[in-house]
């Protein structure tokens, strides 16, 4: 079976989905791989570095495509890519499906089999295909190191004969696995730092990082028992956002994080917020893919507030980290695969009742067969 990765045509998409690595491995499966002609150019891959792990090198996507089973790619393909791809094909990519109402129907009517691996289930057996979790912990490192890089004085506490330069202060807003790595990194970068999250357990988290936990502590937050956040009753909020206002004000860096699954990221540092920060200050927005958690934010920007608050809203976080991105999502994709490989037929067997096949594959045989993207639930 012949199995092609496609070179990426998304703004700001610097990864790619497999490594000469992930190439010999799925050769020893018995494939065949075809990778676009500079896929991995933005990661630092040549096309050589494949063609010596075993890869046939495509010019053009209708190319590698061509005859291909199985698709790896990072996004979800371009229309023209999907035209592209054989009818019966298995799509293995972040499809981003919620934010593209039009995808899953076009997925179907081509007849594509396509696996979201955004939507993988929380699950043990599924940690090693976790593509949300490898990403964002690179996400919450890289957000760290470039807020550090646009705050003009000094991260550590530093003495010096001359005086003292007092460490940096940082507030991390969201402890998911992009959060607990921002907190670790600042740490270790020597700041003060703090962080907040809904969730209960994260608390501890946050403390056994060595950092100080902000939060308001009710009967909402102690519901809140799963792997993400849900969506805050509008009290809620408003308490949170008196506590933020003070917290923010305090702070030299703010690190934003919170992201709820399908819906537009919440505004929770606000424009008085940002106006009460003193100059010098940074806001790194992790979530402005999703619109942002600062107000002030502009995705896939860099802006300067008229009080001298410089505000970091980058779109794809982790595709600032591309060499390191790419490496572990691909080892994401190749896990996945490899779980439902059959060596008799080389194929990919995906039973229905599976756990990680109900939570992640959208179409199957040109039908729509995740539960929440079925026509009547859509409407």
């Amino acid at each position: 079976m012949r199995l092609a990765v496609l070179k990426e045509r998304g703004a700001f998409e610097t990864r790619v989905a497999a490594t000469p690595d992930t190439v010999k491995k799925l050769i020893a499966l018995g494939l065949s791989v075809a990778v676009e002609s500079g896929a991995g150019v933005a990661a630092a891959i040549a096309d050589a570095d494949y063609q010596a792990a075993g890869a046939e090198i495509a010019v053009g996507s209708a190319a590698a495509l061509a005859g291909a089973g199985i698709v790896f790619a990072v996004q979800a393909p371009t229309a023209e890519q999907l035209d592209a791809v054989p009818r019966g094909a298995l799509l293995v990519c972040i499809a981003n499906a919620f934010a593209e109402p039009t995808l899953v129907p076009a997925l179907a009517g081509r007849g594509i089999d396509c696996a979201a691996m955004e939507l993988l289930p929380r699950i043990t057996r599924a940690q090693s295909m976790d593509v949300l979790s490898s990403q964002a912990n690179l996400a919450g490192y890289r957000a760290v190191i470039e807020g550090a890089g646009a705050f003009e004085r000094g991260f550590p506490m530093m003495m010096t004969a001359a005086g003292t330069v007092p460490p940096a202060r940082v507030f991390v807003i969201g402890a998911g696995v992009a959060g607990l790595q921002a907190i670790a990194t600042a740490r270790r970068l020597g700041a003060i730092v703090s962080a907040t999250d809904v969730r209960p357990a994260a608390k501890d988290e946050i403390r056994s990082l060595g950092a100080t936990f902000v939060g308001v502590e009710d009967a909402e937050t102690a519901q809140q028992t799963g792997a993400y956040a849900k969506e805050m009753s509008d009290a809620f909020r408003q308490k949170q956002a008196e506590l933020m206002a003070t917290t923010v004000a305090k702070n030299d860096l703010v690190i934003c994080t919170a992201l709820v699954i399908g819906r537009r990221a919440p505004v929770i540092v606000t424009a008085p917020m940002v106006a009460s920060m003193r100059a010098g200050s940074v806001i790194v927005d992790l979530a402005a893919d999703a619109g942002g958690n600062c107000a002030a934010t502009e995705p896939g920007s860099s802006v300067l507030t008229p009080n001298g608050v410089r505000v970091l809203g980058w779109r794809n976080w982790p595709g600032r980290i591309a060499v390191a991105a790419s490496q572990l999502y691909a080892r994401n994709l190749l896990t996945f695969l490899t779980n439902f490989w059959d060596k008799e037929s080389g194929s990919a067997k995906l039973p229905e009742a599976d756990d990680i096949v109900k939570g992640t594959l959208l179409t199957r045989g040109g039908a729509i067969v995740h539960a929440q993207f079925q026509p009547t639930q859509a409407a």
